[in-house]
């Protein structure tokens, strides 16, 4: 047989290609996510201090059965910069940041690590979780931050009382000091238990009903007319916003002249939430237990914007440039 009529030689099979490498889902690191929520928080304050100022002191005026002594929040605003100049807008501010850095930096970092964890890829937890996942990260940041808040509300409503009977702290950290000094550690958690149930782990915390209010008004707003963009965040916070606020004033009215409230000759001011709407309700009206509603909601409104686009672009630039995802996901 001659070598043309050879059979040709088997071709080897080609080697199967290697199995594909399990896909790792990205994610941040929980400590930067805490970080973020915090400084997002705290940039945010920055630009409503003023509002959470006014805020405070509406909710105080009357108090005691005294002629109100604001009668709009404008009112408020001219008798603030005529009697404590423009840097007064300001009083309370290192409080305000301390709050920032302790209750927003738990809440968010909870809310957006849970959150997380009950997704299934990208389709988010349902209703009860949401709500579940809320009232855990809420109630824990109430609790961290309730010692920089009552710090808080002491230092914005100081300017309203004559020079005789105010407490004078200098800053945030002179009020927990001479709070634990003069009245006993306790003193920096002082809230009827019924506020702490409610306030804390229900309304005052945008947990439950600015995490599951924005988060549906997210998931309405992008079917409906934007993308997931910054215009898509506003617009639904500025949503959960007016449900929060109209939902939680009682509660803060009652939790800020609690937190307020002088012990007398050894008699608290107030025996606890219920005394307090007894008594605003009786001396004030029934109304007054939403006063100060205006600046409360151009508080939360803007601040919950603001916190939320500063949280969105921060997560958007740490995937970018750490975590080289070039889809800049926010994560939230």
């Amino acid at each position: 047989m001659s070598e043309s009529s050879a059979p040709p030689a088997p071709v080897a099979a080609p080697p199967p290609p290697p199995p594909a490498a399990p896909k790792v889902s990205k994610s941040i690191p929980n400590s930067i996510k805490f970080l973020f929520g915090g400084l997002s928080g705290m940039g945010a304050t920055c630009f409503v201090q003023p509002l959470d100022l006014v805020k405070n002191r509406m909710q105080l005026s009357g108090e005691g059965g005294k002629a109100r002594e604001h009668k709009t929040s404008f009112h408020a605003i001219r008798s603030i910069l005529k009697n404590e100049g423009i840097t007064g807008m300001y009083t309370g501010l290192s409080a305000g940041l301390l709050r920032q850095a302790s209750y927003t930096t738990t809440r968010l970092g909870i809310y957006t690590m849970l959150f997380d964890k009950f997704s299934d890829g990208d389709k988010p937890p349902g209703f009860f979780t949401k709500a579940a996942i809320g009232m855990t990260a809420g109630a824990i940041g109430a609790f961290v931050g309730t010692p920089a808040e009552i710090s808080l509300i002491r230092m914005t409503a100081d300017g309203r009382l004559p020079v005789d009977q105010q407490r004078g702290y200098t800053n945030v950290f002179n009020a927990l000091f001479r709070i634990t000094k003069e009245e006993g550690v306790l003193t920096l958690w002082r809230v009827n238990i019924v506020v702490v149930v409610v306030n804390s782990a229900v309304v005052r915390t945008p947990g439950v009903l600015h995490g599951y209010c924005s988060n549906e008004s997210t998931q309405l707003i992008k079917r409906t007319y934007f993308s997931d963009n910054i215009m898509c965040h506003f617009g639904a916070s500025m949503i959960s916003g007016l449900v929060t606020t109209a939902a939680s004033m009682p509660v803060d009215i009652a939790k800020t002249r609690i937190q307020n409230m002088k012990i007398i000759d050894g008699v608290p001011e107030y025996k606890g939430a219920l005394d307090v709407f007894y008594k605003v309700i009786r001396s004030e009206g029934l109304f007054s237990l939403w006063k100060g509603f205006t600046p409360y909601y151009a508080r939360l409104g803007p601040h919950t914007v603001l916190t939320f686009i500063f949280l969105e672009q921060m997560n958007k630039m740490y995937r970018r440039i750490v975590m080289n995802d070039l889809e800049g996901r926010s994560g939230l």
